[in-house]
């Protein structure tokens, strides 16, 4: 078969690496750069599968930036490009998605679109009475940053909003590409499929916001938040992962889902998911008081991404941290190999570790790493397992 792949970030690159091994693939980005690193076997994102694939010889793929090329090549195109929160219309901005479906359908008008973006309820049936074509299908990505290639080889279930024998076809094509065994298949109505990548990643974000509010309890009662969290976790209907502590839930994925299905609930009677959403703004007031009140000179922010081991720091909780701090009048540094910047948000950058760690009074780290185990006691950090 043969497959296009539009975006080249986590959810692109995995897919079309992933799909390479049996299926005949051509992978597109608008950015030059990305596609002459690729060419070069060189990975642009912090992944260990993808870097290892990337120097395989038996794949099946090419890269381009001709996006006529990339239509013209496939079969079946794959969507994977980005759809931010829009705040002010609590909407995904889904502008990238229909423009590749616009353009697409004037190349070639019997193209089949798979969308990997994660859109709204309701998205892919406005798609299809927009274009006028059923050839638009939803299938969710569920991966981690940094693991993206790998949740692909191993994913916990394909699902595809087309139940039909077509949507058969594609879920086994995913299938047969990945590794692991009894893959469980779910065929679905597309708007279904779309809720299902939503609800799945809120809930996930319930679990950080009441790990955190768990912590946030024992932090203002002096009680010992780990030995609470391993006796919870003990419970086997709960288990004892996702249970770590941090600053709050980030990433590119969370926090947009989390306020893409409030803003779906508008007419539906809820509770729960707009607690979500603000549970996790009172943990970033929180940590920040806590570092604050420690009457700090100079707070060190070290490192601004979600965990260890990423390049990626989009919508990182540590930021909305950082930023509370500053509202103080409080000065603040950021240690952050990834940035060539001399600043961050008009905070200075430090390029040395070393006058990093001796001038900030206090070092915010949401994931402990060795490097900082000599200035422990400067170090402000809510990682209890050191875990991701």
């Amino acid at each position: 078969m043969k497959l296009g792949v539009i975006g080249l970030g986590y959810v692109g690159l995995a897919n079309a690496l992933l799909l390479s091994q049996h299926e005949q693939v051509m992978a597109y980005d608008i950015v030059e750069e990305k596609i002459n690193m690729l060419k070069n076997k060189i990975s642009p994102l912090e992944d260990k599968e993808i870097h290892e694939f990337l120097e395989r010889k038996d794949l099946n793929i090419e890269f381009t930036n001709k996006f006529e090329e990339a239509v013209k090549f496939a079969d079946y195109l794959i969507i994977a490009t980005p759809t931010d929160y829009d705040e002010n219309k609590n909407y995904f901005n889904t502008s990238t998605v229909e423009s590749v479906i616009e353009q697409a359908l004037v190349i070639r008008n019997d193209t089949v679109f798979i969308i990997k973006s994660t859109v709204p309820v309701g998205f892919t049936l406005e798609m299809q009475e927009k274009f006028g074509t059923k050839n638009i299908i939803f299938s969710p990505e569920f991966l981690r940053e940094g693991k993206a290639l790998y949740d692909n080889l191993y994913p916990s279930r394909i699902v595809v909003g087309e139940d039909s024998t077509r949507g058969q076809e594609i879920a086994d094509m995913f299938k047969e590409n990945a590794k692991a065994n009894d893959i469980k298949i779910l065929l679905t109505n597309p708007t279904e499929a779309e809720a299902i990548k939503l609800f799945s990643n809120t809930y996930l974000a319930l679990r950080v916001a009441y790990f955190n509010e768990l912590d946030t309890y024992a932090e203002m009662r002096n009680l010992n938040s780990r030995q609470i969290i391993e006796g919870v976790g003990l419970d086997p209907r709960i288990g004892s992962h996702y249970n770590n502590p941090s600053f709050g839930y980030g990433g590119y994925c969370l926090p947009k889902d989390t306020k893409q299905l409030r803003a779906n609930y508008e007419e539906v009677p809820s509770n729960i998911i707009g607690a979500i959403v603000d549970a996790n703004t009172t943990r970033k007031d929180f940590i920040a008081e806590q570092i604050i009140s420690k009457n700090p000179k100079i707070v060190g922010i070290y490192r601004l991404t979600m965990k260890a081991n990423s390049d990626n720091f989009r919508y990182s909780s540590i930021q909305g941290v950082m930023k509370r701090i500053k509202a103080k009048g409080i000065e603040v540094v950021v240690y952050e190999p990834t940035l060539d910047e001399d600043t961050f948000y008009n905070s200075k950058v430090i390029k040395d570790f070393d006058n990093f760690k001796q001038i900030s009074d206090v070092i915010v780290s949401n994931r402990l790493e060795s490097v900082l185990k000599d200035v422990e006691d400067k170090v402000y950090t809510r990682d209890i397992f050191g875990t991701d």
